[in-house]
């Protein structure tokens, strides 16, 4: 069996923590640990293999979360823009056996009842062999309105339902036949492509043609044209709800899917007082608060039921309750043209990490590490001089046609336009400091003219 995980998604409801090229599967909001981490962790007791579809530029995250796991044997397939799940899955089934059995999960679910989920995986497998189309019905405890549902009739599914209100959700919930809908699915790889061919036809060549340009199996990158001619759809559109061949398997499995701040307060160990645990938070009379600062010290003075998220460049207060509006907010941000939504004070790059730490009209500072035996692109900018100081670590640096060490308490100067390249070639990881001055200062301003993670 191997499991498609699907990275997709930028959970926009939980900003400013996840951001676009920092969505929540990747940040490590449980010890330490991702919902990306633990649902690989979970699938590799049951799976034989993953094979992750992600966008590419958080290919990297997850190859880094990976080997931090000693899991190094996976297939990766890139998408250079999302054309949501109908297209992610028939990609990565079209890269396997036809009779390969497909576990296919959102990476960004918390599932807290390993053993029951272990019962109702070896449901959906022997289902998967009798060659049905197998979801994961949740079985819900509460009226949600967040969710879609399926209607079943014992393990036959009579209907996929949209999102209700809380008039409808409360139906389902009393009618007990009604599940919320997972987003998991189960069955043959081949069984799928044959109903998808079916009922979406167009989405199924195009993904054939795109596959038909790609050799390598273990790392399939789809050109952006090639993903841009396939129709947008989800799966549930595509097939599910079309099919006559589908299964539902009721799991009653502690299952959330951490969707917004008030899903994620119920997950957390909390004190005495129902505020969330955090060594820096000083609580006078303040009770059911989530707080996340970000190691900052939060005092509270008798507040309750707010949600406190500070994460350096952004402050996020909510009362508990009301977390799903803060996708109002992305949108705002979008309008206004701020990154805020889009990236963190700290960005994560295929060769490390760089910082912002000041960023001002006419200059902006960063700290830069490069981990061991990776280099930046060679590159230049039309707009910026940049000053690099090395802090600890001795970086290689070509400028032009010269390529020197720099050790520690020593710099260098670019020019605009200059043509130069960062490595480090050395066992501990490079840090810098780096110091850009120019009439402008924005991440768009590289050109690339030889990379090693072939990017533009």
């Amino acid at each position: 069996m191997t499991n498609i995980i699907l990275c997709g998604g930028s959970g926009t409801r939980l900003w400013p923590i996840s951001r676009t090229l920092m969505p929540k599967q990747f940040v490590k909001l449980f010890d330490d640990t991702s919902l990306f981490q633990l649902t690989v962790k979970r699938n590799s007791k049951v799976c034989a293999s993953q094979f992750i579809v992600s966008n590419q530029d958080q290919y990297f995250l997850a190859l880094d979360q990976l080997e931090e796991m000693n899991q190094k044997e996976n297939s990766y397939l890139l998408e250079p823009v999302g054309r949501n799940t109908a297209p992610a899955i028939t990609l990565a089934c079209m890269s396997l056996s036809r009779e390969e059995i497909v576990l296919v999960t959102p990476s960004d679910h918390l599932i807290k009842d390993e053993k029951a989920y272990a019962k109702v995986i070896e449901q959906a497998s022997a289902l998967a062999q009798e060659n049905n189309l197998v979801t994961f019905g949740i079985t819900p405890d509460f009226a949600e309105t967040g969710f879609g549902y399926i209607e079943a009739d014992g393990l036959n599914v009579k209907a996929f339902h949209e999102k209700p209100d809380v008039k409808t959700a409360q139906s389902y919930l009393d009618a007990g036949n009604y599940y919320w809908n997972s987003g998991m699915f189960m069955f043959k790889a081949g069984v799928f492509l044959d109903e998808l061919e079916k009922y979406s036809p167009e989405i199924y060549t195009a993904c054939q043609s795109a596959l038909t340009k790609e050799h390598d199996t273990s790392l399939i990158r789809i050109s952006q044209e090639d993903m841009l001619n396939i129709p947008e759809d989800s799966i549930d559109y595509a097939v599910m709800e079309k099919s006559t061949n589908v299964k539902v398997v009721p799991s009653d499995i502690s299952w959330s899917d951490v969707g917004s701040f008030d899903a994620l307060y119920e997950e957390l160990p909390q004190d005495e007082n129902g505020n969330t645990l955090d060594t820096k938070h000083i609580s006078v009379d303040s009770k059911n608060n989530l707080i996340q600062a970000n190691n900052k010290t939060v005092a509270t003075i008798d507040v309750e039921d707010l949600i406190i998220i500070d994460t350096g460049d952004a402050l996020l207060i909510s009362k508990k309750g009301s977390s799903q509006k803060v996708k109002q907010v992305v949108k705002q941000l979008k309008e206004q043209d701020s990154q805020l939504h889009n990236i963190h004070e700290t960005v994560h790059r295929p060769w490390g990490t760089y910082t912002v730490l000041e960023d001002t009209p006419g200059y902006k500072i960063k700290r830069i590490v490069v981990k061991p035996g990776k280099r930046l692109s060679l590159q230049k900018h039309y707009h910026r001089n940049e000053h690099w100081i090395v802090v600890s670590g001795t970086a290689t640096v070509t400028v032009g046609d010269e390529t020197k060490l720099i050790r520690p308490n020593e710099s260098t100067y670019i020019k605009m336009g200059e043509v130069h390249r960062l490595s480090n070639e050395g066992v501990i990881p490079v840090v810098l400091i780096e110091a850009q001055v120019g009439e402008y200062t924005g991440e768009d301003d590289i050109v690339r003219l030889s990379d090693d993670f072939k990017r533009n």
